[in-house]
């Protein structure tokens, strides 16, 4: 590099912008812009400490809380943005659906979220095979429209189901098949630029000629072209020269697409600068054919090593994919209570890579793949496993396994690893070597560790263990990286080699490419941004990587006394929201339960992840202040559903809806809580109440005027239809039933909803306990398991109602006597809050074991039990809480049983989630999540197919917003059992008609019994009146 090279210096505050001010001048500065913003754009601008702080973290080890964020309708609330912060001199960066790992989407500076309105895809041209998107796109929303025309978008890393397109480009997103079609740098075609000083631009490739004159028309675009041309040619050989010509070469700025034989593509230079250059306002992206058949090879190693020995061999064969994942995936997601199918398909052995070769039929993907293996089998004497999966429910499975190997990096309580030395590449020749190295560093320095990635292009993932809360630990933590990047720099590789340099890395890019380049880097931002106010102190001029760390040293949350034990994180709140360390699936639109809320109103701060980052703020105490009298808080917490969707979904078990009991148990310690909560929570004891006259509380809830007034009364939204109470209760019905001697027994819980308002589930339930050879029993008390209570926070009363039914069953207990519950989330309530509750409470283990619900005990306990067939269709909705703590393979199991042809429903949660749907101000909500998946394709159903929910709430929701209702496994065995005694099926329109038209008449018959008995007894009250009115006189 010439020595003509002028040094680029930032001025002096530009990393630490507002820093560096007083806090009342830093203040007033804020207060300012926000005025200003909220005043010339039509986005959203949040300055509030709430918002700020879910902000303050992506998924790396780092922590900003920023100045405020601002989410942009369109661009020109961009342009707005930007000039409004430039006129305060604030710093600023672009945010996509922040999981950047090396920290580079967080900072002291105005955040712009484009997540979540400007997320189109502009246009898709199949024949040029390109499209135009909007940054806030999703990977996955661009590649299933690209689908359509047989294409795809390339890069597809672990995140595609969330990350979005500006984000992708500003790290330069790789994934599984970049072998097949490159980096995110080798499919950005031109982009739309704003830069901070409000130039905007479109950029792309530039032939010699466009170049003279661009430079030659001069203004700020000539002026920025000319200084980029003039550092070409300074940096040409330099950048020739020291660039790592690898697969995955990521780390530092793209200096090598400015290279004449690139193109002097600036589109693609600006790819992977992490928001430090330009904002991306829209993307020109190219699109590859994608093979519509696919197989998987697995190939089975006793190690890692010899399996990294392979990869160059294997990738010559032509593999869409090369990955690699190893047995300690496998085993930690057993630990976490999450075992994988997938393991079963697998081969004998410790490390298995996975090579996917793909065509236009199967048996030419098929052809590949079996020359692979013979190719294989050949080089390496017949001394490896390999297995040909060609089935793609089998490959789902497998690839699953690579997919969460992520979430295998942290178990709570066991194992929590961390993204440090995340995704080194070096040359596929050289994984094999590279990693016999990096595992004595490992060892070393003591850390355990997860190992997998994309073998293929020799990009190696690594989570590693590393203490970061000591000062020691820090020191060691420092030591390890300049180790590791010493040794990925002799390998000739690249410090990243996927997610990017941010602040973790940035500090030692001089290793890689020496001080030239570095200078060059920094003239290179300068060109974009010589005020330095995009995302400072990232790249280049970087902070410290051990600076700024979220769980640092000084990190000292508050550990406050709690209801809830919390024995998986040490008996402590605060360790229960460092779980969370921002993976962000919580952001998925599609499939999965969690989080509804986020899925119907894309705000950060109704997924689970802004939930636990505000409850970690809030016990740290230094964004937050007001404690568990928080409103932003308590805000974010009041659309959660409380579906405990999270628990299930979250890699790492977070478990929002326990953590919202406990705030909201502290939040209302002292006050009166809203009318709702009384009338809702404390449903039981409402509704034991009204049994004592159904027809009569009937009439008042279903009677026009009477029944306002009583939805107003309890703050249920008016379009909401209260539930019906049955003339009889379960209980009740029970009472005159003869009991068996001579048979096992079993305790049926006959939970508030279907003793008081669905007997005949529980009806249904005995009958199919019964013709399984069981003796039934009920408790002798009338008790409950407080489900709704936790909803509100009430965790005193909920705690109450567990003793009491401890020490009502005790005797049972002991006896390990099943308790078959009918309703998932009452079994959720044994199964998961009563141990968390009571950890202690040797009886509370016992019966949290002993509890099954219906198609759990019959798959167990009663293998032998075989239904009649009925052989028809049936579309079943899965509750929210049995899928997040128990299973829905068991039922589905049954359903099969009886001949049904079940299609399983990814439909998340139904909406009505207990008492949220009939809450008023959530009801838009409740219905918006029904209408997501569940309330289309019960209406789409054939009129014969079977509509099954086992939870009171979703069948609710079914009949409240569909002309269909739904049934209960229970019920299901109960018609099967019907209709093989020779009743005849089928006389009505829908199959549910028959089960439940009688409930109907019946509750009909009961009304207009207690409206004959009330009109008689006011006639004769009257007639009293009158009769001693008149011999008064």
């Amino acid at each position: 590099m010439s020595s003509r090279t002028q040094p680029v210096t930032p001025p002096a505050s530009s990393r630490n912008a507002l820093r560096v001010l007083p806090g009342r001048g830093r203040v007033n500065i804020a207060q300012q812009l926000a005025a200003e913003l909220r005043h010339t754009i039509r986005g959203e601008v949040r300055f509030d400490a709430g918002s700020r702080s879910l902000y303050a973290t992506d998924l790396s080890l780092y922590r900003h809380v920023p100045i405020g964020v601002v989410i942009p309708r369109d661009v020109e609330d961009v342009i707005q943005a930007v000039g409004a912060c430039r006129k305060y001199e604030v710093p600023i960066l672009g945010r996509g659906c922040g999981t950047s790992l090396a920290g580079q989407c967080c900072n002291v500076a105005v955040v712009l979220d484009f997540s979540k309105y400007m997320n189109r895809i502009l246009e898709l041209d199949p024949a040029k095979r390109i499209a135009r998107v909007e940054p806030g796109v999703i990977c996955d929303q661009l590649r299933g429209a690209a689908e359509q025309h047989h294409l795809t978008f390339a890069p597809d890393p672990a995140t595609h189901k969330y990350c979005t397109l500006g984000g992708m480009i500003g790290n330069n997103s790789c994934g599984v098949h970049t072998v097949m079609g490159g980096k995110t740098v080798d499919n950005v075609e031109e982009l739309e630029i704003l830069c901070y000083d409000g130039s905007r631009m479109r950029v792309g490739r530039t032939s010699e000629e466009e170049l003279q004159q661009i430079t030659r028309a001069g203004g700020r675009r000539g002026e920025i072209y000319s200084r980029l041309r003039n550092l070409r040619d300074r940096c040409a050989e330099q950048v020739r020269h020291t660039y790592p010509q690898i697969p995955r070469r990521v780390s530092g700025y793209n200096l090598d697409e400015l290279l004449p034989e690139r193109g002097f593509n600036v589109a693609r230079a600006l790819v992977g600068t992490e928001s430090t250059c330009v904002l991306v306002l829209n993307a020109t992206v190219r699109l590859v054919p994608s093979p519509p058949r696919r197989v998987l090879l697995v190939i089975s190693y006793p190690d890692i090593f010899l399996a990294g020995d392979n990869v160059a061999m294997i990738r010559s064969y032509g593999p869409i994919g090369l990955e690699a994942v190893q047995q300690h995936v496998i085993e930690n997601m057993h630990r976490k209570g999450k075992p994988l199918p997938g393991a079963k398909l697998l081969p004998a052995g410790d490390t298995w890579v996975l090579a996917e070769f793909g065509g236009q039929t199967e048996q030419d993907a098929s052809e590949k793949a079996r020359h692979a293996m013979e190719r294989i089998d050949h080089e390496l004497r017949g001394h490896l496993d390999m297995k040909l999966v060609e089935d793609p429910h089998e490959q789902k499975s497998v690839w699953h396994i690579r997919e969460v190997a992520i979430d295998a990096s942290r178990v709570p309580g066991v194992e929590d690893a961390f993204p440090a030395w995340e995704d080194a590449a070096v040359p596929p020749e050289e994984v094999g070597n590279y990693l016999r190295e990096f595992y004595e560093i490992l060892k070393r320095h003591q850390y355990r560790f997860t190992t997998f990635g994309h073998f293929g292009d020799g990009c190696i993932h690594s989570r590693i263990t590393v203490n970061v809360k000591t000062a020691d630990g820090v020191k060691d933590f420092r030591r390890f990286m300049n180790e590791a990047a010493d040794l990925v720099v002799r390998y000739g590789g690249s410090l990243s080699g996927e997610h990017g340099d941010g602040q973790l890395r940035a500090e030692l890019l001089p290793k890689m490419y020496g001080p030239e380049l570095i200078q060059a880097f920094r003239e290179f931002k300068s060109i974009w941004d010589p005020n330095w106010r995009m995302n400072p102190g990232k790249v280049v001029d970087p902070y410290r990587l051990d600076e700024n760390l979220r769980t640092g040293p000084d990190y000292r949350p508050q550990r406050p006394h709690t209801h809830f034990h919390f024995p998986e994180d040490h008996g402590s709140l605060a360790e229960a929201t460092e779980r969370c360390f921002g993976v962000g699936r919580c952001r998925g639109l599609d499939g999965g339960t969690m989080c509804p809320s986020y899925m119907v109103t894309r705000e950060e701060g109704y997924t689970t992840r802004g939930r636990a980052h505000l409850l970690f703020e809030m016990l740290r105490g230094d964004s937050i202040l007001d404690g568990w009298r928080d409103d932003h808080v308590k805000e974010a917490l009041d659309l959660c559903l409380s579906c405990k969707g999270c628990k299930g979904d979250c890699p790492v078990s977070v478990d929002i809806a326990t953590y919202k009991a406990e705030f909201l148990s502290h939040y209302w310690e002292g006050r009166l809580r809203p009318r709702t909560a009384y009338a809702l929570g404390m449903v039981n004891v409402w509704m034991r109440a009204a049994s004592l006259a159904p027809g009569l509380a009937n009439l008042i809830t279903q009677t026009p005027l009477l029944r306002d007034l009583a939805k107003a009364a309890a703050g249920i939204a008016p379009q909401r239809a209260i539930p019906a109470f049955a003339p009889q209760s379960f209980r009740q019905w029970f009472r005159s039933r003869a009991r068996e001697n001579g048979r096992s027994k079993v305790i049926l819980w006959p939970d508030t909803f279907n003793n008081y308002f669905h007997p005949d589930i529980a009806q249904a339930a005995v009958a199919v306990l019964d013709a399984a050879g069981f003796d039934v029993a009920l408790p002798q008390q009338n008790l409950c398991c407080g489900r709704p209570l936790y909803d509100f926070g009430m965790l005193d009363r909920a705690e109450r109602y567990l003793r009491q039914i401890l020490a009502a069953l005790r005797d049972d207990i002991a006896a390990g006597v099943p308790v078959i519950v009918l309703e998932p989330s009452c079994a959720a309530v044994f199964r998961d809050e009563m141990p968390n509750l009571l950890p202690n409470d040797e009886d509370a283990r016992r019966l949290s074991r002993q509890t099954l619900l219906l198609g759990e005990f019959l798959e167990q306990r009663a293998p032998q039990f075989q239904p009649p067939k009925l052989n028809r269709k049936a579309l079943v909705h899965g509750h929210c809480h049995q899928k997040a703590v128990l299973t829905t393979d068991n039922e589905i199991s049954t359903l099969k049983k009886l001949g049904l042809d079940c299609e399983v429903l990814e439909s998340g949660c139904c909406g009505m989630a207990g008492s949220f749907g009939f809450e008023k101000e959530k009801y838009d909500v409740s219905v918006a999540c029904g209408e997501r998946v569940l309330l289309p394709a019960v209406r789409e159903a054939d009129a014969k197919t079977l509509i099954i929910a086992n939870g009171f709430s979703c069948q609710e929701q079914i009949a409240q917003l569909t002309e269909r209702r739904a049934l209960h496994l229970a019920q299901v065995l109960y018609l099967a059992l019907d209709q093989s005694s020779g009743k005849e099926p089928d006389r009505h329109r829908y199959p549910e008609t028959e089960l439940l038209g009688t409930r109907e008449n019946e509750v009909r018959s009961s009304k207009r019994h207690a409206a004959l008995t009330l009109a008689g007894s006011t006639a004769l009250a009257a007639a009293i009146w009158f009769w001693r009115k008149r011999r008064a006189a």
